[in-house]
């Protein structure tokens, strides 16, 4: 008999939503699993994501779950995966992504240009704090931690008057009646892989390899593979106000991207095209458009005051 393939995950709801949704793409092609629920330094960290924190505090228990071992899959938000690689893992697959934008959740489900002056926002992410005050620089945006349900629950108390989610979150966990006001891609750009789930092995582990590549969805691995090449080129981590979305339409495959300071008082917005059938276009795409963004000084403009 062949033992069911162990998948490593965070016991946050929306982490086991995201585990039980593999097993499920697994099952579908005759793949059984077993969950291997782990808590992360992030999940009990609840600490302003600043300066002193590290990227990957959400992914490391994770990974170090299949370098020990006690599982052969570990199943991340693509978001939160460092770009640096590991050449004991291998990102075996990408299935199919989600929406990749972001929603202004508040009782009055307020747009943007409807919050009143100096409105308390809560966020967890750079990206989204300095886009906010790029657009709204009189908003008072405050760091927030938590799983999505305790960030609503700090909402309700009144700690904020609005707080920022990624839709594909609110839609995972089937939170359709959420009072929020959803962005279009042009008031803001997601976090590269956003809306993605990355799914890894051990190098050399070929039967997880096999059952796991085949959940693999080339025009979303084309899009986020050019979207982290971009965070990498600007040593950016995770945690940087750098925004960036590719999709494939048709034979063309688009990236934007947008590069803030921290106070959101300066950006550099660029965006560009390349045939889909080229040879390592995603990367190629990304190179060209991370080298115009270092000559802006991007990279200046990212670093930590």
């Amino acid at each position: 008999m062949i033992p069911a393939l162990r998948i490593a995950t965070r016991q946050s709801p929306l982490a086991l939503w995201q585990a039980k949704h593999v097993a499920a793409l697994l099952m579908e092609n005759g793949i059984e699993s077993v969950l291997v629920p782990l808590v992360s330094s992030g999940d009990v960290d609840m600490t302003p994501i600043d300066g002193t924190r590290q990227v990957g505090v959400f992914t490391k228990r994770i990974q170090r779950a299949l370098l020990d071992d006690e599982a052969d899959v570990a199943v991340h938000s693509l978001k939160d995966l460092p770009t640096e690689p590991d050449d004991r893992l291998k990102l075996a697959a990408v299935p199919t992504r989600e929406t990749v934008v972001d929603s202004l959740v508040s009782k009055e489900a307020w747009s943007l240009a409807d919050l009143p002056p100096q409105a308390r926002v809560g966020t967890g992410s750079r990206r989204r704090a300095a886009q906010l005050l790029s657009l709204r620089p009189d908003l008072n945006v405050m760091s927030i931690r938590g799983n999505v349900q305790t960030r609503l629950a700090k909402l309700d108390d009144g700690e904020f008057d609005a707080i920022m989610l990624a839709e594909a979150g609110i839609l995972r966990l089937e939170m359709h009646d959420l009072s929020r006001y959803t962005f279009s891609l042009d008031e803001m750009l997601p976090a590269p892989g956003q809306g993605a789930l990355g799914i890894e092995v051990r190098a050399g582990d070929t039967r997880s390899f096999d059952a796991v590549n085949q959940l693999d969805h080339m025009p979303t691995r084309m899009a986020v593979t050019a979207e982290r090449r971009l965070l990498s080129a600007l040593h950016g981590g995770c945690l940087a106000p750098i925004a960036a979305h590719a999709i494939l339409e048709d034979t063309q495959l688009k990236l934007a991207t947008v590069v803030l300071t921290q106070q959101g008082d300066r950006r550099l917005d660029n965006s560009d095209s390349v045939d889909a059938g080229t040879d390592n276009a995603a990367e190629h795409l990304a190179d060209s458009i991370s080298r115009l963004l270092i000559d802006q000084g991007a990279i200046e403009m990212i670093r930590p005051d």
